[in-house]
């Protein structure tokens, strides 16, 4: 098995296992689609939006930037990292349900160009940072639409039993947008949403749209202004098995962009800038995890555990969600896969498994395991767990291989204890 041009049991002997391995021409692939998609609906009239969470270290914001997308973060650590790696503070639109004072001090400070207020308290502790720092700061407003999408209830994220956003049904968000006209520091500038995470239908994005843009006319009917931009956040599906019933991202782009012409035609609104914000269709399936194999234990009637050297701590998502993935041996890929395995962690808990149940290739001790699609949210969600090493993180591209996020050492588990 090959990633990128390169042998991936290569990979795993250069730098060891763990490993998550990147392909560039991949990620590089899929932000250009979504540019082009772009051009194709919109004319030029918006920009997708790396929604950095799902993978974040410096080379993933450069080459995101270098592609023509802007960067979303959600956290102090997350904007210090798109900072760090040189990307404009105007490029960059900061999320978060609970952003704190700091965090807000080092956004407005670096110029951020679009602050998403997630709630009224934060509306008004946004003006007060502002003040103090004697600006104007470019906001929007973040609303659950009251759209439910058909996906896992922790990644749910448009329903009005939401812990993000302002509820559009009840007249918060309206109201929110009032009262950020009012403010002397704070220029609201456009309204987001998000419905949600590995979406594959294209109607709740459809209808997405359709709310937001009603919730604009009313702010224009109401209020006399006509906001600049309409984020519609992410959450577009990818494959993570055979299973999967995936939906080219061009589709969801056209779906969309047909139901905003019409519906701003319809309401006689201008075309608002647009905006959305890919991360795991960016990332997801560039993505592949490497793994030596340890002990096999075959339970008759029971399972036939797989022990790899990795396991929730450096992928959590099936012990959260029970998450489906495919799994090979790479060293033997080519042959049937016909043997059932459970893939078990090293942590010390039982629930440490990375599948359940898998169709894999006939596993030896030493054999290189490798876990597909594992590209978004794998290292994001990474721990020190039994005071296990977050791996190093590698990206390939036309048969060379770079690191570009070290390994962890047990030196590193022991700079901050006193």
């Amino acid at each position: 098995m090959s990633v990128g041009g390169v042998d991936t049991v290569a990979l795993a002997r250069q730098y060891g296992t763990p490993l998550y391995v990147m392909s560039e021409d991949e990620i590089r692939r899929v932000c250009r689609s979504y540019v082009d998609s772009f051009q194709k609906f919109y004319h030029g009239n918006g920009r997708p939006i790396y929604a950095s969470k799902a993978f974040c270290c410096k080379e993933m914001c450069r080459i995101a930037f270098s592609e023509g997308l802007d960067l979303e973060v959600v956290s102090g650590g997350e904007l210090y990292t798109a900072l760090q790696a040189g990307i404009p503070g105007g490029n960059i639109h900061f999320q978060g349900n609970n952003k704190s004072v700091a965090e807000l001090e080092l956004a407005v400070s670096n110029h951020v160009g679009d602050i998403v207020v997630d709630n009224p308290s934060e509306l008004e502790k946004l003006e007060k940072v502002a003040a103090a720092q004697g600006v104007i700061v470019p906001a929007s407003l973040r609303v659950k639409p009251g759209i439910d999408a058909h996906t896992h209830e922790f990644i749910r994220t448009g329903q009005i039993d939401s812990k993000f956003g302002l509820d559009l049904v009840s007249g918060e968000a309206f109201t929110a947008a009032k009262r950020a006209l009012e403010l002397e520091h704070v220029k609201l500038i456009g309204l987001h949403c998000h419905i949600g995470s590995q979406i594959m239908e294209k109607e709740p994005f459809v209808h997405a749209a359709e709310v937001m843009l009603g919730l604009l006319h009313q702010i224009k009917q109401e209020l006399g202004v006509e906001l600049e931009h309409l984020n519609l956040g992410g959450g577009f599906g990818i494959h993570y098995t055979e299973q999967d019933d995936f939906i080219p991202y061009m589709e969801y782009m056209e779906a969309v962009s047909e139901k905003i012409h019409a519906c701003c035609a319809k309401l006689g609104l201008q075309l608002p800038r647009i905006y959305i914000e890919p991360g795991r269709s960016v990332v997801g399936e560039a993505g592949v995890t490497l793994y030596t194999v340890g002990s096999i234990r075959e339970i008759p009637q029971v399972r036939n555990y797989v022990a790899i050297d990795g396991g929730m701590f450096e992928n959590p998502r099936y012990a959260l969600y029970q998450s489906d993935y495919t799994c090979l041996v790479a060293n033997k890929a080519s042959l049937p896969a016909d043997y059932t395995a459970t893939i078990a962690g090293k942590c010390c808990e039982s629930g440490d498994l990375i599948q359940e149940h898998t169709l894999i290739q006939r596993p030896e001790e030493g054999d290189i395991l490798a876990v597909l699609s594992t590209g978004a949210y794998n290292y994001s969600m990474a721990s020190n767990y039994n005071r296990n090493l977050r791996p190093p993180c590698v990206m390939v591209r036309n048969g060379e291989s770079r690191v570009v996020i070290r390994g962890e050492t047990y030196q590193d588990l022991l700079k901050n204890d006193e």
